[in-house]
């Protein structure tokens, strides 16, 4: 569920689409350099990883048939969020659930699906409305 943190910032988290879904969290491998355990790089808690080879390492419960991420918590498709979401791998940081920001993720599509949840489509990230521009003040009826 790896979501930009910046959409989750700006838009209401309790409606965001990511945090009733959880599919690709379910779905994909959680691949990272090793490096992303270290405090000064994202600091992805070691003990929820296992080894992948001498540069990677890969979240628990991703490296096997039934996915699911070790850090994701809840029932999918009904209310999730990551345990790690500070300090989640940058694979994760990456993904971007489909129009989150205006662009179409196939792989989100894919995820969902698998999981037996809808598509997203462009009206589940509603945009904020622009804020009106104040009326200018006359200066000469002050």
């Amino acid at each position: 569920m790896a979501q930009s943190k910046s959409s989750l910032v700006t838009a209401d988290v309790s409606t965001h689409p990511c945090v009733r879904c959880g599919a690709c969290c379910s779905f994909f491998r959680v691949i990272f350099a090793k490096d992303e355990t270290h405090p000064m790089s994202h600091n992805v808690p070691k003990d929820l990883t296992e080894k992948l080879n001498t540069d990677e390492r890969i979240m628990i419960g991703t490296n096997q048939v039934k996915i699911r991420c070790v850090a994701l918590t809840g029932q999918i498709g009904q209310s999730v969020s990551c345990s790690i979401y500070e300090n989640r791998p940058s694979c994760c940081r990456r993904f971007q659930a489909s129009y989150e920001n205006g662009t179409h993720n196939p792989n989100c599509d894919l995820a969902r699906k698998s999981k037996g949840l809808k598509p997203l489509r462009p009206q589940d990230f509603p945009r904020p409305e622009p804020t009106p521009k104040a009326p200018p003040v006359d200066e000469g009826t002050l």
